[in-house]
């Protein structure tokens, strides 16, 4: 029990401080003692059926918000511990109950999602996918996982697919596939997959991969924007207007700075920055922290969780997606300083913050030479970077 309770320390870096001593509870009324040989002594809870707590740990696992949720469960007693390891809810475990910290990353929570995997569950595919292709650059195993959950239908793994078909992430740019991209994103799209549905909008309007038709772009875009404020209303606490300050109509149509993500500004209307599933909190996490990550089985030697020479992130915060090769992602049109890897994450971060920090290029290149003399601009080697035209 000891070592199972370290395993899940080590692996989620939460503990059950408040542990649960489980005494002897007093017989129901309605068993007699002499039903099925129960006798006073014996304890309810042995008798319950293992069925019965599986089923109820299943959906536990499912609806848990936070690794603690789920772990702390079954840290509770031996049975639990035992029960919790059932197929039955490994593959119902959520997103968010296995989300593992960058800095807790072992070949315990390793091993833990591939027992996830093997018990049919397809968020522990797509996020181990995520986690293998861009984190630990095992870029066959990864995508094999994410083709896994695409296959079953899983949006976020398909538009993930979508984007590294966009890029050719893990190849060369010869590698790119535009048509492929925008299949997997309609696919996306039609089990509605917010990103998907505004990458779709701006493959249409851009003639991107598809031909050029812009007003079914703006009909995807506004379809894109409508079911983000849906899913906002519904994740709501409260449905009154004032315990919604986000939720609020302004005329001029103007964004108000450090109001959440306006992405309905047109329309008047502002909204929360969206939550970012837990994989791409992870890349996020593991980049950042920049240390050197240990040897994991089946994936390369020894994996280092920081960025190669001349790589960068995608600018929009909740993406965390590296690039595989140098120039991989588009550029910013206007200021040449940010990049991303696709179209909607661009969309996403102009309205959340670079609408109001993008300074043109001649600009700045001008202050540059104001102060050092020199406005010359060096190319880089490798790839010619594309650009984001910013709408």
């Amino acid at each position: 029990m000891n070592g199972r309770r370290d395993l899940w320390e080590e692996m989620f870096g939460c503990t059950n401080n408040k542990r649960v001593r489980r005494t002897n509870m007093v017989p129901i009324e309605i068993m007699s003692s002499s039903e099925e040989g129960i006798s006073d002594s014996d304890d309810a809870f042995d008798c319950l059926p293992d069925d019965l707590l599986v089923c109820i740990l299943r959906k536990l696992s499912y609806s848990a918000t936070c690794p603690s949720d789920f772990v702390n469960a079954l840290l509770t007693c031996k049975r639990f511990n035992r029960l919790g390891m059932n197929r039955l809810v490994l593959s119902k475990i959520s997103s968010k109950a296995m989300a593992v910290k960058a800095k807790n990353w072992s070949e315990s929570a390793h091993r833990f999602m591939k027992l996830c995997i093997s018990a049919g569950n397809i968020e522990a595919c797509y996020t181990l996918g995520m986690i293998r292709f861009y984190c630990l650059k095992s870029r066959s195993t990864g995508a094999s996982l994410m083709a896994k959950a695409a296959i079953c239908s899983h949006a976020p793994a398909l538009y993930s697919l979508a984007v590294i078909q966009f890029n050719g992430s893990g190849g060369s740019k010869n590698d790119k596939d535009l048509r492929a991209g925008v299949a997997l994103c309609a696919r996306a799209a039609s089990l509605g997959h917010i990103d998907a549905l505004r990458e779709v909008g701006h493959c249409l309007q851009d003639g991107y991969g598809v031909r050029q038709n812009i007003a079914e772009g703006r009909r995807f875009l506004v379809q894109a924007n409508a079911r983000e404020l849906a899913s906002v209303l519904n994740s709501a606490t409260s449905s009154s207007p004032t315990s919604c300050p986000w939720l609020s109509l302004h005329p001029d149509h103007q964004h108000l700075p450090g109001s959440g993500c306006p992405l309905l500004s047109d329309f008047g209307c502002n909204v929360p920055a969206p939550e970012s599933h837990p994989a791409n909190q992870f890349m996020c996490e593991w980049f950042n922290n920049n240390k050197v990550g240990s040897v994991v089985d089946d994936c390369d030697s020894s994996v280092v969780n920081g960025l190669g020479f001349g790589l960068r992130l995608c600018s929009h915060a909740g993406c965390g997606r590296p690039e595989t090769r140098r120039h991989e992602f588009r550029r910013c049109s206007v200021c040449g300083t940010v990049n991303y890897c696709s179209r909607a994450c661009q969309a996403l971060d102009w309205k959340l913050r670079h609408k109001i920090e993008c300074v043109p290029m001649e600009q700045w290149l001008d202050e540059d030479d104001a102060n050092n003399g020199n406005g010359d601009i060096v190319m880089e080697d490798g790839d010619e970077g594309e650009v984001v035209e910013q709408s």
